[in-house]
This record gives structure tokens, C-alpha cells and sequence, in this order.
């Protein structure tokens, strides 16, 4: 029998649990950051090592996010108040909720941008430009005063639309639809670009590990990626799993999780370093790689294969949108359900309210581009200074707290009932689990907290 509260609403299938799950996991970083981080990591070198802390760093953090968020039922900030009263654990719920509002307002500006280019794509605007015309249209559009204001808009309204109507019939319908969807769209973008000229030398350059490459920093880009990528700390997952049955084998979804999140980020590596190598580009960090570097990469290929060109822009674009979209509703859900809980609103109310203060927020970021480029706060722009509080701060600490309060203070029984499932399976590997979240996370976190603010140090 399921569990959950008919209001709250609960997941209906261990389907629809990872496949909600990993559209949280999977979104714009796979596609673009991951690439440029294994270019920078020694090629195979770097996804090995990612591939380890995931396992031995990532994972416990999901997990331990899980078992707080089905022992509580409840949103990210109420699930520290059931669990602990009266006690300064709540920080973590905070840290999660207040994250969760940053990032769906500067998130959202760039998943406009990506609309905005599939629009462009699907219109075949990306053909017959020079490479200058493509950094001059990007910087145009981005510090246009209202263009993109009305892309990110646009993108809210349809992270509303999912949210909106609820967990079963929004969230987890919307994405079994939409994640089989991405997986079939990277699957024919990478036939497309192992077909390019010249992508031999991509492949080569993606799985030849080099160790040479391999420092102290590259470790730590590793370690801090793995983190990054998985939407862990900010109590996302937390929300999440409040939704989850009692059946749900927390354990194995979380794997399952990891695996399809790592699946997502080595494969866009087979899209981007075959098309890049193919015309000589070297792949940039950031969104130049998907909004200046490739759609050169796409003119060039309008001019000598107009169909297949085409469609490997259009769908290129689609893959980022809907890898945004499943983002950005996991970030829109932590405040909705904190919205709803805590002010005892009705869904669609609660839902309302956070698009409303996301779009505006948004607007702040988006305007930071453009007419208030000048605007600063602590010497940032609103979009610089958004990505900053949440990127070095808010979801470092978080993980941090969460691995503390499962693996030093929550009950031992507590947890163990939820990884067995009141004793229903069996975890062969629950000590070093336990010993995972009690000590390797929370060190591992701590290294990326510092090393974030390592520059930060050395300017003081």
C-alpha cells in the first residue's frame, strides 16, 4: 500500500520516483559543463575520478536526503522541524528553500536564452552567420531590456504548468515523459556527430585518459562536479522523497539516479567533442559553448548538409530545454511545497505566489545583463551575485548539515528502517554506507567549501 498524504500527493511508481528524481540530477551543466570539465581533466582521467566521488561522496549525500525527506513527509524546512524541534538543525531546511528561490530566478534566465535559440533553431536562424555575428547576436539578445525577459517568462510559465498540477498527475507524468524524450533525442545527436568529419579525434581526445592532466585541482573539479551535477544540498531531494512510498527502495533509486545522471553528462562528451573537433573549435567553459561556439558549428553544417544540419541544431536545443525544464521544476516544487505546508495554501496558490517571485527576481538577474549591468551588490550583478550565495554557500552548507544530521544525529534505528524498508530488504553494504555519510561526505564537502572559497581567501 502507498503512503502519503492524499492532500500532499505521493509518487505512483518507482518509474515515476527515479525519473523525477534524475530530471532534478539532470539539467544544462551535463550538457555544457561536464564536457568542458573533462576537457580541462585529462579526457577519461577526469570521468573516472567524477565517477568515484559520485559513488563514494554524491550518492550517500542523495540518500541521506532521502531517508530525512520519507521519514518526515514534509517540505524541506518542515522536514527539521519533525524531525529535530526546537533545534538549529532547520538551518539546513532554510539554506534549502532560500536556494531553491535563487536558483529557479537565475536559472530560469538561462533556460530563456535556451528557448529563445530554439525558437531561433526551429525558424532556421543559426544559418549563413559568422562567428563574430553569433557573439554579436547572443550579447545583443542577453543585454536586450526586455527580450529575454519574455523568454524567461515563457520558461516559468511552463515549469508552473507541471507543478501546478501536482506530484502524480504534474511532476511524475510530465517526466516520464520528457526524460525518455531527452535520452531519445541524446542518442540521435550523438549518431549525428560520430557521423561528423573528423570525430574520430573527439573520441580519441573524450576516453584517452591523460594522466599528465591530472592535478590537485582537476581532483577538486572532479569532487565539486560530482556535487553540483546531482542537485544535492538544497533540499530538493528532500522534497522529493516526502512524496515516496513506503516501498520505495531508497538505496536503489539513488543508484539508479546516479547512473542515469552520469549516462546523461558522458554522453553529451560524445556530442560535444565529435562536433567541435570536427571544425576545429575547442569547446569554451560556460554558456559560450552552447550559444556562440555551436551554433558556428551548426552554420557550417547549413551549408553543406542543410537537413541534417537543421535538425541536429533543432534538436540540440530541444535537449537543453528539456534538460533546463526538469530542473528547474525540482527547484519550483522545494518552494511550493514549503509555500503550501508552512501557509497552508492550496497547490495552485502556492505554485503561483513562487512564479510570481521567481519572475521577479528573474527580472533582476535578466536586467543585470543589460540596462543594469552598472547595478551592484558586494561588487556583483544580480545574476553573478544569485549563483555566487548559492554555488559557495547555501549548497555546500546544506550538504554539509544534512550529512551531520543523518550520520551523527538522527536515530541509527530511524535510518536503518528507512533503507530497509522496516526491515522488508536487506543492505549488505549498510556500515560502510553509514560510514560514507558519517565521515567521507561531510569531509569531501568541506574540501569543496574551501576550495570555493579559496579565491576568496587569497583576495582577502
Amino acid at each position: 500500500m502507498k503512503s502519503g498524504s492524499a492532500a500532499r500527493g505521493f509518487f505512483g511508481s518507482q518509474l515515476g520516483v527515479v525519473l523525477a528524481s534524475a530530471g532534478s540530477a539532470v539539467g544544462l551543466g551535463n550538457i555544457w559543463r561536464f564536457p568542458t570539465e573533462v576537457g580541462k581533466g585529462g579526457g577519461a582521467a577526469f570521468i573516472l575520478i567524477y565517477f568515484g566521488f559520485i559513488l563514494l561522496f554524491s550518492m550517500p549525500i542523495m540518500i541521506s536526503e532521502f531517508v530525512i525527506g520519507r521519514s518526515a513527509r514534509s517540505n524541506a524546512i518542515g522536514a527539521f522541524q519533525k524531525l529535530a524541534p526546537g533545534k538549529p538543525w532547520v538551518a539546513a531546511g532554510i539554506m534549502g528553500v532560500l536556494a531553491g528561490f535563487h536558483v529557479l530566478s537565475y536559472y530560469s534566465v538561462v533556460a530563456g536564452w535556451t528557448l529563445y535559440y530554439t525558437v531561433q533553431s526551429a525558424i532556421g536562424q543559426l544559418g549563413g552567420q559568422s562567428s563574430t555575428d553569433f557573439a554579436a547576436v547572443f550579447n545583443a539578445f542577453v543585454s536586450h531590456p526586455w527580450q529575454p525577459v519574455v523568454y524567461l517568462a515563457l520558461f516559468l510559465l511552463l515549469t508552473h504548468f507541471v507543478v501546478s498540477r501536482g506530484i502524480e498527475r504534474g511532476i511524475e507524468r510530465y517526466s516520464k515523459l520528457m526524460m525518455p524524450l531527452l535520452f531519445m533525442i541524446i542518442v540521435l545527436l550523438v549518431c549525428f556527430s560520430l557521423m561528423m568529419p573528423g570525430a574520430a579525434d573527439g573520441i580519441r581526445f573524450l576516453l584517452k585518459p591523460d594522466l599528465n592532466e591530472v592535478t590537485p585541482d582537476v581532483i577538486l573539479g572532479a569532487m565539486g562536479q560530482a556535487f553540483f551535477s546531482l542537485s544535492v544540498g538544497i533540499g530538493c531531494l528532500v522534497t522529493y522523497a516526502s512524496y515516496f512510498s513506503n516501498e520505495t527502495r531508497l538505496v536503489g533509486s539513488a543508484m539508479s539516479v546516479c547512473a542515469i545522471d552520469t549516462l546523461v553528462a558522458v554522453l553529451s562528451g560524445f556530442i560535444i567533442f565529435p562536433t567541435v573537433f570536427s571544425v576545429g573549435i575547442s569547446p569554451d567553459a560556460g554558456p559560450g559553448l552552447v550559444f556562440i561556439t555551436l551554433p558556428n558549428v551548426f552554420a557550417l553544417s547549413f551549408s553543406e548538409m542543410p537537413v541534417a544540419g537543421y535538425i541536429f541544431s533543432l534538436l540540440f536545443y530541444v535537449l537543453l530545454l528539456l534538460a533546463a525544464l526538469t530542473s528547474s521544476i525540482s527547484m519550483h516544487e522545494i518552494c511550493t511545497a514549503f509555500i503550501s505546508e508552512h501557509f497552508n495554501k492550496g497547490r495552485r496558490t502556492a505554485a503561483a505566489i513562487v512564479t510570481i517571485i521567481c519572475l521577479m527576481l528573474g527580472c533582476f538577474c535578466s536586467l543585470s545583463f543589460g540596462p543594469w549591468k552598472d547595478v551592484t551588490i558586494l561588487g556583483r550583478g544580480f545574476f553573478d551575485l544569485f549563483d555566487y550565495t548559492v554555488t559557495k554557500f547555501l549548497m555546500p552548507l546544506g550538504g554539509l548539515l544534512i550529512t551531520l544530521f543523518v550520520g551523527w544525529w538522527l536515530d541509527r534505528e530511524l535510518v536503518e528502517r528507512q533503507l530497509t524498508n522496516d526491515g522488508s530488504i536487506s543492505i549488505r553494504a549498510m556500515k560502510p554506507l553509514l560510514f560514507l555519510i558519517r565521515w567521507v561526505a561531510p569531509v569531501g564537502i568541506l574540501l569543496i567549501f574551501l576550495n570555493e572559497l579559496f579565491p576568496l581567501f587569497m583576495k582577502s
